[in-house]
């Protein structure tokens, strides 16, 4: 990758809204913030393609997550969650606006997840507010699926790069679960009973993500899903 004008641009609109609100804001561990935000922002300038950066603004939210939920700033964090929740809807449409949906964003997507639930779990885990063994079970999530890709780069191959619906759906109830928790404690409510719908919820869907990964990369490679077309034959591999 190279340099390119778009990630350029993003990072900068992004950094500026960054450091306002870490002046405005007056958050703990600005540094840490402030340090992140550069990192990702340089990351992200050798991304391509809109609909990426409206996904990479969830690893803009990573740190603030983490800083927010370490503090049991509660209704900040509900509101990052729900941020992170838009883009996790809009960036899609976008791609599709923009007519440049790629492999490369489908491999994005659950990166950016990850980092996103990963930093907000642990958060609230060493924050007291959440099971620290299901923070680690988020973790697994994105982190397996990530690591399985890697070795099948490694390996020679070339998978196609996609969402699949139990990953969606895993996305989407982890969002809502944690989210609900956050909000719950920012409205001091108690959030017991959603801490224990999680426990059994979060679990199952990683292990349907993870089965439907299975199968789905055990099926032959010529076979052609549903926004698939154009994609050569011998890629077709799905995470």
């Amino acid at each position: 990758m190279r340099l390119n004008r778009t990630g350029v641009v993003a990072g900068i609109i992004y950094l500026g809204a960054g450091f306002a609100w870490l002046v405005l804001g007056a958050p703990d561990n600005p540094w840490l913030v402030g340090a992140w935000l550069v990192i990702v922002a340089v990351a992200g300038a050798f991304i391509p393609g809109e609909a990426n950066h409206v996904s990479l603004a969830r690893a803009y939210l990573a740190a603030p997550a983490f800083v927010y939920a370490l503090a049991g700033q509660y209704g900040f964090l509900a509101v990052a969650v729900a941020v992170a929740g838009l883009t996790d809807l809009v960036d899609g449409t976008v791609a599709r606006r923009f007519a440049h949906p790629s492999n490369f964003g489908g491999g994005l997507d659950p990166v950016v997840d990850g980092l996103f639930m990963g930093a907000l779990c642990i958060g609230l885990a060493l924050g007291g507010a959440f099971p620290l063994w299901l923070a680690l079970v988020v973790i697994a999530r994105y982190l397996l699926p990530a690591l399985g890709g890697a070795v099948l780069l490694a390996m020679g191959q070339r998978p196609q790069l996609r969402h699949t619906l139990t990953g969606q759906v895993s996305t989407s109830l982890i969002l809502v679960l944690v989210g609900g928790v956050c909000l719950l404690r920012g409205l001091n409510q108690d959030p017991s009973g959603l801490v224990d719908a999680a426990e059994v919820v979060i679990p199952i869907a990683t292990v349907a993500t993870y089965a439907h990964l299975a199968w789905a990369l055990t099926r032959p490679a010529g076979v052609v899903d549903a926004g698939q077309k154009g994609v050569p034959a011998k890629s077709r591999r799905s995470l």
